[in-house]
């Protein structure tokens, strides 16, 4: 077999391969055999019909076309190797010339990863935000807190700001009770805005046994999005009764014997979460400046396939389960049709990015993946598609997604190395030691290389 690679552009090339006759025997004898067990020819035993008598009843041209189509592949893929190519999707292939006993000619056109420069990112300087706590924050947290053990007694009286009210809710659409539109005993807190728009003012003043009527707009179910008429009635108001601020509470509320101890363990566990915000934001703005600097083609037709894919996971998956439409969607955020077309093409074409300047600075910097690092991943992906470990590895392994796995651990430690070799300051002027947050690091790229393949 002989190949030659033509260049079509930075992310596309044309293979033209030549394969002599001979190279097809294995095909032909294969095809050859499957034309036996699926036909049946009168005097011979199936299986046992002779090659000469197959082409005179069914055409050597069948059983040329059936060798081709098992051999092709093959070929294709040794023509690839022999190039060194790394092509993404599936090629256009053309036969060109076919001559039984003397050749087979074919052409495969297809994408390809562009050979990138990736220059000396040590100069890569970026500010983020300074980690402060304020006794505010440490207010904030601990009254969150409270708010959770908080308890609740019956009252006879109309219901207030703050109360828990447990009510019934009919909702009708064009004077139709829809069948979903019923839930009696629901619990609600006032002010809370868990439930339907307009809820608190129809609720507030109502005491056990009274209802009212409002309009809103449904948020979920088989009339979401549409206008109902609701009514609410009330079957009993309850009063929050916060705890009191002291050492008792924190012993109730925690593992720490005074209340002093319960807010300086806040403190610190809001630092810790400030530091990984931090760690975050470099990362992101460390990655920003690195595509700055790295010149990436993009292939058209894998930025539509991308696109596509992202628009597709939107609709049919986040909004679905939300029981929006796209229309909606754009409505709430108040963005345009135009607009999400635009935002959506932009983040493709950087998920494409961040996953070519990543995985090229990962044979670069010769990162490999180890068990352990691979087994954390899958970890921390599993607790996010809220899946058990082992039930995500079982369905990573049956998918066939182990690799994909890797290649997002090794993009993470990719840009980890960039950010460690950056220089990173706060708000304040301090620089920011980010070397002890590679587990961090490399987690968030492993989201953004995993929400470039996910869409």
């Amino acid at each position: 077999m002989k190949s030659a690679v033509e260049t079509l552009n930075p992310t596309r090339v044309r293979l033209t391969v030549e394969v002599p006759f001979e190279e097809l025997k294995d095909s032909l004898d294969a095809a050859y055999k499957k034309i036996n067990q699926q036909v049946t020819v009168k005097g011979f035993r199936k299986g046992k019909i002779p090659a000469r008598v197959i082409d005179q009843r069914f055409g050597r041209g069948a059983v040329l076309e059936e060798a081709v189509n098992d051999a092709l592949p093959k070929f294709y893929t040794e023509a690839v190797n022999e190039a060194e190519l790394n092509p993404l999707g599936q090629p256009d292939v053309d036969i060109t010339e076919l001559k039984d006993g003397e050749t087979l000619n074919f052409t495969a056109e297809v994408d390809v990863r562009p050979a990138l420069e990736i220059p000396d990112y040590s100069g890569i300087e970026v500010e983020v935000d300074a980690v402060e706590v304020t006794d505010e924050d440490v207010e904030k947290s601990v009254e969150q807190l409270r708010e959770r053990f908080a308890s609740t007694s019956p009252v006879e009286r109309a219901a207030e700001d703050g109360d828990v009210v447990t009510i019934d809710l009919e909702a009708k659409v064009d004077g139709e009770v829809l069948e979903d539109g019923i839930a009696n005993g629901v619990s609600y807190t006032i002010g809370s805005g868990e439930l339907l728009d307009g809820i608190d003012d129809a609720v507030k003043g109502l005491s056990a046994g009274e209802e009212a009527t409002f309009t809103s707009e449904l948020k979920g179910g088989s009339a979401a999005g549409k206008e109902a008429e609701v009514t609410v009635k009330v079957t009993e108001v309850a009063k929050r009764e916060l705890p009191e601020l002291d050492d008792e509470f924190a012993q109730l509320a925690s593992e720490f014997d005074t209340l002093d101890e319960l807010k300086a363990d806040s403190r610190k566990r809001l630092a810790n979460m400030k530091q990984f915000d931090q760690a975050t934001q470099a990362q992101e703005r460390v990655l920003e400046k690195l595509l700055e600097l790295v010149e990436v083609p993009v292939p058209e037709k894998l930025l539509e396939d991308e696109i596509n894919t992202r628009k597709h996971n939107l609709e049919h998956h986040q909004l679905a389960q939300m029981g929006l439409t796209l229309d909606k969607y754009l409505e709430i955020q108040g963005k345009s049709a135009e607009e999400f077309e635009t935002e959506t093409r932009e983040a493709a074409v950087k998920g494409i990015k961040t996953q070519f300047v990543l995985d090229e600075l990962v044979k670069k910097e010769n990162l490999n993946v180890n068990q352990e690092e691979l087994t954390e991943h899958l970890m921390r992906r599993a607790a996010s598609s809220g899946m058990s470990p082992d039930q995500f590895a079982q369905a990573v392994v049956e998918g066939g997604q182990v690799p994909l796995l890797v290649g997002e651990v090794a993009r993470g430690k990719a840009l980890a190395v960039v950010v460690e070799a950056a220089s990173v300051k706060d708000t304040n002027g301090e620089t920011v030691d980010l070397s002890d947050e590679d587990e961090e690091t490399e987690a968030a790229a492993e989201e953004t290389t995993t929400e470039t393949t996910e869409g």
